[in-house]
C-alpha cells in the first residue's frame, strides 16, 4: 500500500495561482502513476490531471488544460500540480491518486487507481 498525503489546498481570488502537493510514502516502489482529482460539492469526482512514473505521459481534462501543469518528483515521490488562472469553478477538494499497476498511460479514471490520499480544499473566490 502506498501513503498520500496532500497539502497547498487554501483560499485565492479568481486569476490567482496555488501549488498543491502529494507526498507518497510505504511501498513506492511501486507506483507507476499519480493523478489528481477533484470533487466539487454536489457533484461526483472527477479527473483533473496524471502524470506516469515510467514515460512521464500527462493527459490533463480539458477544462484545465493550458492552466494547471502536473510534474514529479522521482527521488522525493511527490508530485505537484500548479494551478494557475484559478476560477471559482476550480473550487472542489482535491484529492491524490496512486496506481500500483504497470502501465506506460497514467489512467484517467478512479477505478485504476489503488490508494487515495485525504484531499485538500481549493476554493476560488470570484
Amino acid at each position: 500500500q502506498v501513503q498520500l498525503v496532500e497539502s497547498g489546498g487554501g483560499l485565492v481570488q479568481a486569476g490567482g495561482s496555488l501549488r498543491l502537493s502529494c507526498a507518497a510514502s510505504g511501498r513506492t516502489f511501486s507506483l507507476y502513476a499519480m493523478g489528481w482529482f477533484r470533487q466539487a460539492p454536489g457533484k461526483e469526482r472527477e479527473f483533473v490531471a496524471a502524470i506516469s512514473w515510467i514515460s512521464g505521459n500527462t493527459p490533463y481534462t480539458d477544462s484545465v488544460k493550458g492552466r494547471f501543469t502536473i510534474s514529479r518528483d522521482n527521488a522525493k515521490h511527490t508530485v505537484y500540480l500548479q494551478m494557475n488562472s484559478l476560477k471559482p469553478e476550480d473550487t472542489a477538494v482535491y484529492y491524490c491518486a496512486a496506481d500500483r499497476a504497470p502501465s506506460m498511460v497514467a489512467p484517467t479514471t478512479e477505478y485504476e487507481y489503488d490508494d487515495w490520499g485525504q484531499g485538500t480544499q481549493v476554493t476560488v473566490s470570484s
